[in-house]
């Protein structure tokens, strides 16, 4: 239990004292891994396991959303790729589609490691 609380303690640590980019790549990582959950989910059959699990993605990506900055074009790009892997999120929720949530993890592996490497040019200039 107290090894518990010392993780707890280290982890809102590092969420308080993380830049937005920091906070966004974390983002990322977690869509990653409640995806990846989500499919196992999915192969031990436990409906609410991958339910729980494709939610936690999708309220990841609802914030991504929200905090799209539209005075920037780029912005409306993100927000229809957004858009697309919620409705395939849903759409895996429904049916328990390992597939769709193989492609989901694709797109969301594509878009952390773009993040990274906007992250590491922006260290460097």
């Amino acid at each position: 239990m107290l090894a518990n609380q010392g993780y707890a303690a280290y982890a809102n640590n590092k969420i308080m004292t993380a830049s937005p980019a920091e906070l966004t790549l974390m983002l990322y990582e977690g869509a990653i891994k409640f995806a990846n959950l989500a499919i196992v989910g999915i192969e031990e059959k436990d409906i609410q396991k991958a339910h729980t699990n494709i939610i936690k993605v999708e309220r990841i990506i609802e914030e991504f959303q929200s905090t799209l900055d539209h005075k920037y074009p780029v912005a409306k790009d993100f927000d229809e790729v957004y858009s697309y892997l919620m409705i395939r999120l849903r759409e895996a929720n429904i049916k328990k589609d390992k597939e769709i949530m193989e492609e989901v993890l694709k797109h969301l592996r594509t878009m952390r490691d773009t993040w990274k490497e906007v992250m590491r040019t922006g260290r460097t200039h």
